[in-house]
């Protein structure tokens, strides 16, 4: 990725993505996760102190060190024991169904393959587990659309790759979870890069 990749984006991330409008946006996707929990786009932990106390353990999955290290400050205190397991999201290194549920916060916008990430969670979660999540994506005002297709190319240049454009609840639905709660508006900030949707979806149980 090279420096500005490797050491910049990280911290940016952990900036940007920490500002405290967000904590309660986190609570809510967080709230309900209960048992093995595979956290992908894990960044810098900024879900840790968000974990419910019916979390047994996570199963971090994220590429960059730095923002492993990063991390180790809000995992030393959490009561929640974490293992970090793998480096890509669309790839997890772990078993059919052998997770309760998955959480991902702010990782579509940026992995680059977003419906291969969700086809390996539909795999390791057991059926009737859930998807937790809080995404950033498409504005649903066409005049703030346009303005998010407009700088999407610098800003994936900027921002490690983040896209504007992609609608995290069709791209959950699409790989065959059933939404269930959710909620979409604005965050606090310009509205190119916050129009979040924070909800929960389910994987039926055949």
């Amino acid at each position: 990725m090279g420096l500005y990749g490797d050491q910049v984006v990280p911290r940016l991330v952990d900036l940007a993505c920490g500002l405290a409008g967000f904590d309660r946006w986190r609570a809510q996707a967080t709230d309900g996760l209960a048992g093995r929990v595979v956290e992908i786009g894990f960044g810098s932990g900024l879900n840790v102190p968000y974990y419910p106390s019916d979390v047994d353990m996570v199963l971090a999955v994220e590429p960059a060190m730095v923002a492993r290290r990063m991390a180790e400050r809000r995992i030393a205190p959490s009561r929640v024991p974490v293992t970090f397991v793998g480096l890509d999201g669309q790839h997890i290194p772990l078993d059919d169904t052998s997770c309760d549920a998955a959480l991902f916060t702010f990782t579509l916008c940026t992995v680059p393959d977003p419906e291969q990430a969700l086809s390996e969670l539909w795999r390791v979660v057991r059926p009737g587990g859930a998807v937790h999540f809080l995404e950033h994506g498409l504005s649903p005002e066409e005049g703030v659309a346009k303005w998010q297709r407009r700088i999407e190319p610098l800003h994936r240049r900027l921002a490690g790759g983040c896209h504007l454009t992609r609608d995290p609840t069709t791209l959950v639905e699409r790989a065959g979870f059933v939404m269930g709660r959710h909620e979409q508006r604005y965050a606090r900030g310009f509205k190119y890069f916050s129009w979040l949707t924070v909800g929960v979806a389910t994987k039926p149980v055949a």
